[in-house]
């Protein structure tokens, strides 16, 4: 494969790098902010809640039309739209303009995911599944990367906002870069197409899938980004007021959490290369992720909740949405950007139900409740998987015969 494409998906990648630092970029900085948007911690919340609204409102709509126009106009948007989130949040001293910016970030991802996720699939049809998990290693490393720039920064008494106008000039070099790279021809676009919806066992070329399908995906786009979210909101708080932990302690199980979630990824891409299919993969991921659950439920003490926060990022947060997301493309092999904006648009819509679910059982029974709920979502989890599994080996089989 020419040394271009890889260059291309490095490129592709590294926008969600900057992502990664998006998503955690305003929380990081709460108290910064609070005084420049003359707030409370509850009206930064109120601008954090904006990049999911804006995510679900446009990425269906980016998704379908990036079948039509092309990946790099979508890719590009994203970028240049992320840019202003960095810039335009720093510089606002109004709240309201503030959520603005916030629904910009949202929509930026939206239209990163369009352009981004197809194109990965297009540019390595042979290895689908890889390709699209690699995504989720970059995030992790933005958000990983992030703190540590943060503690720098307030160590050394700098200003705060060095954070943002780094993560926007990341993104501007990378605009400039895709901007003089060429797009692949409708040809090629094609022949990705037909090459992913065989390597997956669909039909090559078609664009219907059945209802039962369909519902399953969204499903299962609504409950493993539950699940995982979920987990990544409370870990630390679950640490500390159920298991007992040190608050410094409880705080170390995130960057445990995320550690795991890498070492997910690149494991995960390894066997995927070389014995398990994403079903497999997907079902195993998600019957794990079931177990840790439940064994740190009923077992809350430090030590279990230390092993959870690994084996859980390793297995619910190290690709199994990006899986479910290349086993639903294949059954759009000339649409993924389509396929696409229905599957994260069930999970954005998960990002806005899941915070007012769990806020109610916070109030009203206690954070181990909030983690026996997720026990809940995991089990339904694991049930759609299994039906996954089984109509997509159904399909091959049909396919072969």
């Amino acid at each position: 494969m020419p040394v271009s494409r890889y260059f291309t998906a490095f490129c592709l990648y590294l926008n969600y790098m900057v992502h990664g630092i998006g998503v955690l970029i305003i929380s990081l900085n709460m108290h910064s902010l609070e005084v420049q948007w003359s707030t409370d911690a509850a009206g930064v919340s109120v601008v954090i809640s904006s990049l999911g609204l804006g995510r679900f409102a446009l990425l269906y709509i980016a998704g379908t039309l990036s079948d039509r126009w092309g990946r790099k106009p979508f890719v590009l948007g994203g970028i240049a739209v992320y840019m202003a989130f960095f810039i335009g949040l720093l510089f606002t001293h109004d709240l309201t303009l503030a959520y603005v910016f916030g629904f910009l970030a949202g929509s930026a991802n939206s239209l990163l995911d369009a352009g981004t996720y197809p194109k990965l699939m297009e540019l390595f049809p042979d290895s689908p599944g890889p390709a699209v998990i690699l995504i989720k290693a970059f995030v992790a490393s933005g958000q990983f990367i992030l703190p540590l720039v943060v503690s720098v920064l307030a160590a050394l008494n700098l200003w705060y906002g060095w954070s943002f106008i780094a993560a926007a000039a990341v993104l501007a070099v990378n605009f400039v870069i895709l901007l003089r790279m060429g797009s692949r021809g409708s040809a090629g676009q094609q022949k990705a197409s037909e090459n992913l919806g065989k390597n997956s066992g669909a039909k090559s070329g078609s664009e219907s899938i059945a209802i039962p399908d369909l519902v399953s995906y969204t499903l299962f786009g609504y409950v493993a980004m539950a699940t995982f979210y979920l987990v990544s909101q409370w870990l630390a708080q679950y640490g500390e007021q159920v298991a007992g932990m040190d608050f410094e302690s409880s705080l170390q199980l995130l960057s445990i959490y995320t550690t795991g979630s890498i070492c997910g990824v690149f494991l995960s891409s390894l066997a995927l290369k070389t014995f398990l299919k994403a079903r497999e993969m997907l079902l195993i991921c998600t019957v794990m992720s079931f177990l840790s659950l439940l064994v740190v439920t009923l077992w809350p003490t430090s030590l279990f909740v230390t092993v959870f926060a690994f084996v859980f990022g390793f297995f619910a947060a190290g690709g199994v949405l990006q899986l479910g997301l290349t086993l639903l493309a294949a059954q759009f092999p000339s649409a993924k950007g389509k396929a696409t904006g229905i599957y994260y648009s069930a999970g954005s819509i998960s990002n806005f139900t899941i915070p007012l679910i769990t806020a109610w059982i916070a109030r009203n029974d206690s954070i181990l409740g909030i983690f026996r709920f997720d026990v809940v979502i995991a089990a339904v989890g694991v049930v759609l998987a299994c039906f996954i599994a089984w109509r997509s080996r159904r399909a091959e089989a049909l396919l072969g015969s």
